[in-house]
């Protein structure tokens, strides 16, 4: 059985390698700086007296496919669908001389691709807005979170342009989905050979 499963391992690492579309993964324009650390990562930049930085995670970043009933149709030479990693990131803005630092945690509604037809509409939203301590690697749930599904249009607004300002907007939120599904392939290829070894492993 682990024979036949290795071997089942290598052809499915092989077919992920040939449809891996970036050998190295792909930039984030305005001048962010990279570092990953296993499945987290962060995208760094300063402006002007502040430090943004964003961070996302690629683990569950992927939708769960909802078209399970076309699968068993599909003709077995028609093109899956392109997985995307759409993970939720969050922005931290932290000023100079202030000891806070703002925290937007901000996703990507599942179902923003039936907005096609509307003018603009960001790709991206805000859930919740709150102040930490700067430099505290945990945060306190006892600091106020603001939760966006009750604030008014005029504030989210604001505070979408806010973020725009220093480069999160929907352009970045594009290439953050590219980053992150490269990212993730790459991560998958990785545990796949890893489980190879591991099955082969006597």
């Amino acid at each position: 059985g682990d024979k036949a499963f290795a071997q089942f391992l290598a052809d499915e690492i092989k077919e992920e390698k040939k449809i891996q579309k970036h050998k190295a993964l792909p930039q984030v324009s305005g001048g962010w700086e990279l570092e990953v650390h296993g499945t987290e990562a962060k995208l760094l930049r300063k402006v002007a007296g502040e430090r943004i930085t964003v961070t996302f995670n690629i683990n569950n970043s992927i939708p769960p496919s909802v078209d399970e009933e076309t699968q068993e149709d599909q003709k077995p030479d028609e093109q899956e669908p392109d997985i995307t990693s759409t993970p939720n990131f969050v922005v931290e803005v932290v000023k100079d001389d202030t000891k806070q630092t703002l925290v937007l945690d901000c996703h990507y509604p599942e179902d923003e691709v039936g907005h096609e037809g509307e003018e603009e509409s960001d790709i991206f939203t805000i859930r919740e807005v709150s102040f930490q301590p700067t430099g505290e690697a945990d945060w306190k749930d006892t600091n106020y979170t603001l939760n966006t599904d009750s604030l008014d249009w005029a504030l989210y607004d604001h505070l979408m342009d806010f973020l725009a300002d220093r480069g999160v907007d929907n352009a970045f939120a594009d290439e953050l989905i590219e980053l992150s599904t490269a990212l993730e392939h790459q991560e998958y290829i990785k545990f796949l050979e890893d489980l190879k070894s591991f099955v082969k492993c006597q």
